[in-house]
This record gives C-alpha cells, sequence and structure tokens, in this order.
C-alpha cells in the first residue's frame, strides 16, 4: 500500500506540473507538448495497484509522443516492484529497457536522469533514510541536462521530459519517506532554467507525431529494427503480443503503406508537428492576472493555449482507463457510451488539487480561479483551505461560480478576454463576477438513459421516459442542475431555445452565444446555429464541445446554449 500510493502521489505531483513542462518543451521538436503526453501516458499510475500487470499494460496502449513513450517502457520495469528493497534493481531495469527502446538514445534526456537515479541507488545499497540526498542527485541530474544537448543549450532551459521525471520522484520518494508532502517549488528550484530564452526559435515547419499499435506478423525483433528506417525520435516498445511505435515523420501514409508487411495496425494517431510547433512559437499576451478554471466548463484545450488561460482537470474514466479530461477524445467517449460502456468522472484528488494551486502561486504574480460550482465538486473547499497556509501573499483569488458546462466556460472566456484589454486586476475580478452573475445557458438532453447509468436518476423512470420520448431541459446553477422543461423532439428543442433566448436578450444587437455539442457537431452547426442567427444577426457565436464532465453524465445527443448578453464588452476573439 505505501509504494502504490506513492507511485500515485508521484504521478500527481507531476500531473501538476505538467504545463510548465510543455512552456519548455524545446527537444526533440519545440512543439510543447511534453507534460500533456507525459500525463496521458502515465495516467494508469494514478490507479496503480500492487499487481501491476494490467497496469503494465495499460501503459503500453496510453503511451503518447516521444517523451511519453520512453517514459512508459521506464515504468514497465519499474512497476515490477514488490517491496522497498526491490526498488534499485527495477530502477536499473527501467533505466536499461528505456533506453534500449530508443533508436537514437541520447543524454540529456530523461534517460540521463534514469541512469543516475540507477547509479545513486546502487551505490546507496537502497538505503532511503535520506530522501533529501536522493532529491539532490536528481535535482543535479536536471540541472546537467542544458548542457549536454545544443538545442537545450541555445534555449536556455533544462529538458522537460527529465524534469517531468524528477517532479515524479521527488513525489514518490517524498511519499516513501512518510514525512509532510512540502516541496521546494519548482520555480524557486530551477529558477531560469525553465524559462526558454527569447531569442530561441523552432525552425522546424512541418512533419507528424506518430503513435502505432500493431500485431506483428513474424519476429518482434526483426520487425523493430525496419521503423528505424522510417523516421526520426524512433522509440519501440515491445507489448505480449504487439509492438508500440512512435516516430517522428514528414510522410506518415508512406509509414502506414509500409507497416502492411509487418503486422496488423491495431491503433494509429498521427498529430500535426508543424501546426503544435506554431501553437507553441506564438507569443501569449500577458494579463495583468492569469486566469484559472476547471475543465468542467466547456473550454478547450485549444483555448486555454490561446487565451492563457489554465484549465484544472478532473478524470474520465472509461473502459479501465483513467484519462484527464482535456486530454479525452469526446469521440471515443461517446462511442463507448453507445455500446454500453459505463463512463463516469472523479475528481483529482486534495494533494494533487494543492500541487497546482502552489504551481499558479509559483509561476504568476496574481491569479483568478474561477471554481466550477461547489455544489457540483469539492473545488472551491479544496482552493480556500489551501489558502489559509499556503498562500500568504494572495496570489490566488477565488471566486465560486455557482456554474459548470458552457455557462462556466463562457464566463471564463469572456473574462480571459476582458484581462487582455484592462489592466486593472481589480476590474479584471469585479468583470468575472458580473459574468458568472449575467451568463445563463440551456441543456438538451437526447435521452434519460445516461443519467440512469451514472446514477442520478431511477433506471425506471428512464426506461419510461425514454420509452414516451422525454427530453428533459436543464440548467446549472449555485444549487444544482434545474429542471428547465421538457419537450419531446429536436424540433421542440429548437423552438424550446429561441423562445429562451428571445426573452432573455430581447433589443441585444450583439450578445455572445456558445453552443455546445457532443457527437452531434454537424446537426448543432447547420441547423441550431443556423436557426439562431436568424434571430440574432449581430451575435457573435462559438460552437464548443460540451465538457466531457457534463458530457459523461447526459450522454451522446445533448447539445447546449449558453448567452452573455452584449457579451459584456468583450473582445475581438
Amino acid at each position: 500500500m505505501i509504494i502504490s500510493q506513492a507511485v500515485v502521489d508521484g504521478y500527481e505531483r507531476l500531473a501538476a506540473w505538467s504545463d510548465l513542462l510543455d512552456g519548455i518543451n524545446v527537444y526533440p521538436v519545440a512543439d510543447g507538448d511534453t507534460g500533456r503526453n507525459l500525463i496521458v501516458s502515465l495516467a494508469p499510475l494514478r490507479d496503480y495497484p500492487l499487481d501491476g500487470t494490467a497496469t503494465i499494460e495499460k501503459l503500453l496502449m496510453s503511451a503518447r509522443g516521444n517523451s511519453g513513450n520512453i517514459a512508459s517502457r521506464f515504468f514497465s520495469s519499474f512497476l515490477k516492484i514488490s517491496s522497498i528493497a526491490s526498488i534499485a534493481g527495477c530502477v536499473k531495469e527501467g533505466s536499461e529497457s528505456a533506453r534500449s527502446a530508443v533508436d537514437a538514445p541520447r543524454n540529456g534526456t530523461m534517460l540521463t536522469l534514469f541512469d543516475d537515479l540507477a547509479s545513486w541507488l546502487e551505490d546507496k545499497a537502497g538505503d532511503f533514510a535520506d530522501t533529501g540526498a536522493v532529491i539532490a542527485r536528481l535535482e543535479q541530474s536536471v540541472r546537467s541536462t542544458r548542457d549536454m544537448l545544443p538545442r537545450l543549450r541555445e534555449a536556455g532551459v533544462a529538458d522537460s521530459g527529465a524534469l517531468g521525471m524528477f517532479l515524479f520522484f521527488e513525489g514518490f520518494f517524498q511519499s516513501l519517506s512518510g514525512k509532510d508532502k512540502s516541496f521546494v517549488p519548482v520555480t524557486e528550484r530551477f529558477g531560469d532554467l525553465i524559462k526558454i530564452d527569447p531569442g530561441f526559435r523552432e525552425t522546424r515547419e512541418n512533419g507528424f507525431c506518430v503513435d502505432m499499435v500493431l500485431r506483428v506478423n513474424g519476429d518482434a525483433a526483426d520487425a523493430a529494427a525496419e521503423f528505424s528506417s522510417m523516421g526520426e525520435s524512433v522509440v519501440v516498445i515491445p507489448g505480449r503480443d504487439c509492438l508500440k511505435v512512435h516516430l517522428h515523420t514528414d510522410d506518415p501514409e508512406a509509414v502506414r503503406a509500409r507497416i502492411g508487411s509487418i503486422g496488423t495496425l491495431m491503433r494509429w494517431s498521427s498529430d500535426d508537428l508543424g501546426s503544435q510547433v506554431r501553437d507553441f512559437r506564438s507569443a501569449r499576451k500577458s494579463a495583468p492576472i492569469h486566469i484559472v478554471s476547471d475543465a468542467a466548463g466547456s473550454l478547450t484545450r485549444e483555448d486555454a493555449l490561446h487565451w492563457g488561460i489554465t484549465l484544472l482537470d478532473s478524470y474520465i474514466i472509461a473502459g479501465g482507463y483513467s484519462v484527464p479530461e482535456t486530454a479525452c477524445s469526446p469521440e471515443e467517449i461517446y462511442s463507448l457510451m453507445k455500446k454500453g460502456v459505463r463512463v463516469s468522472t472523479s475528481q483529482a484528488s486534495v494533494f494533487e488539487r494543492r500541487q497546482h494551486y502552489e504551481r499558479l502561486a509559483g509561476e504568476h504574480d496574481l491569479s483568478l480561479y474561477l471554481c466550477v460550482g461547489s455544489v457540483y465538486t469539492g473545488n472551491y473547499s479544496a482552493a480556500a483551505e489551501w489558502k489559509k497556509s499556503g498562500d500568504p501573499e494572495n496570489r490566488l483569488r477565488l471566486i465560486d461560480t455557482g456554474a459548470a458546462s458552457g455557462k462556466l466556460g463562457l464566463a471564463v472566456l469572456a473574462t480571459a478576454r476582458f484581462a487582455r484589454l484592462e489592466n486593472n486586476p481589480d476590474s479584471i475580478i469585479s468583470f468575472a463576477g458580473k459574468a458568472v452573475e449575467t451568463c445563463e445557458e440551456y441543456l438538451f438532453l437526447d435521452r434519460l438513459h445516461y443519467l440512469a447509468a451514472g446514477g442520478r436518476m431511477s433506471k425506471t423512470g428512464a426506461f419510461f421516459g425514454d420509452l414516451v420520448g422525454v427530453k428533459p431541459v436543464v440548467g446549472p446553477f449555485p444549487d444544482g442542475a434545474r429542471k428547465l422543461g421538457v419537450v419531446r423532439r429536436a424540433e421542440d428543442q429548437i423552438a424550446f431555445a429561441l423562445e429562451k433566448l428571445e426573452e432573455a436578450l430581447q433589443g441585444d444587437s450583439s450578445p455572445l452565444i456558445m453552443i455546445e455539442y457532443t457527437d452531434n457537431r454537424e446537426w448543432v452547426r447547420d441547423s441550431v446555429k443556423g436557426r439562431i442567427a436568424g434571430l440574432f444577426p449581430g451575435a457573435e457565436f462559438i460552437i464548443q464541445p460540451l465538457s466531457l464532465t457534463t458530457g459523461a453524465h447526459t450522454g451522446p445527443g445533448t447539445w447546449g446554449v449558453a448567452f452573455l448578453p452584449g457579451g459584456m464588452n468583450h473582445g475581438e476573439r
């Protein structure tokens, strides 16, 4: 149990600082996704049991990106730990496995940290009495990376993957020691090593990051060797009856065509490196106060990147996997729900949430956290409790919005836009409070079945409701979700929305309207938006996926509309 909890604490320490890792990710390509890839790839650690066999299999399937695949290979060996005495041997095995998985291993990456940790543990013969000593050794390892790779030296930063593994092991060993989980802030410990030199530029303009899982026809070793000629940053991880492969290539379709002779493709994903590099390169305009919210609001990771918003994740649990909300594929989640797979949500632990608050206080002089309504989660109370002792300078300001989904997302987005135009933090905080009070939202459910599956109403009631075609209309309020009406057809849903919008926005020439979708984007865009736009030709529309925290409970077919009268003089998108 002690080891299991230490693994979880290590992951949560890493997860809380993942945005910072993205911000200094310049090797092998400055595409700003190391932190995201690590927390997605290592999410199975959050559910780690003492028998880690199932977790190891999940790591193989979850691994994403260069850093995520290398880390997953390390942890496939590390999770064989059965006792404290076995840690040193498992670290050594993991270090060797991770290095062997990389086609062209380089020092100055997380591989260096793994090697250094294995060497330190071997010298100390597994003695963990002095937790500070092992953390200090790992700190030296992270510091050394800047001068090992020309790209890191040019950017003036430590390797983001190595720093990510430092964060994991800092949390792991601190938890293992049984001491209070207090840490030297990363911003204080590493200082300028986590600030990119303003003169650094990424020159790569194109390419793709490919992750695949395939079942091999013949010898796995022979198959693995073939991938070295297909691209760069090649990582190959053997599974029980398959291979997990990661690589960078300029022609993913050519790679896909070649693997037909190697085996049967089980999973495939291809991310546009050029697009990621451009997003990373575009400087974010700083605001006088940093805006923070929960991913339970209908905002995307792209919104967060564009507007400089921090989104704090809850977790979506589906098919035995637990994944941060903003890293989930909505298409996959709704497809699983249609197949009868139970999908649920869970909050980050109090420890992980406090790590987020510490990061925000360390990175920003002043932050404004618009919390999802306290009636829905304990996020507001967790932040308020942390502030009593963790925020003596009052760097994190809190608003209990009483909202969720589109109402929360629209208020946050409007506040972030206003913050680009206003220099007074107090004015921004005041604007946020008014936006929360002014925003309204209507959610239109297609079926009651999914509310029953999640335990939010009786299965009998859901059955008879679906049988007679009941489609409830609900909205988020400070005292919980309220039933606002009942209709029977999709056309009735649109009519209901139009009626409520006309009542609320009468005489308003430029409202800000967010229309949310689940698995029905085209219908929402073409039918719903078209009808609303006919009534409000001067409105600004945002077509947005419904937050998965909400969608996991309301199910596919749900859609919603949130609106802010006049946009409260919002800035240009």
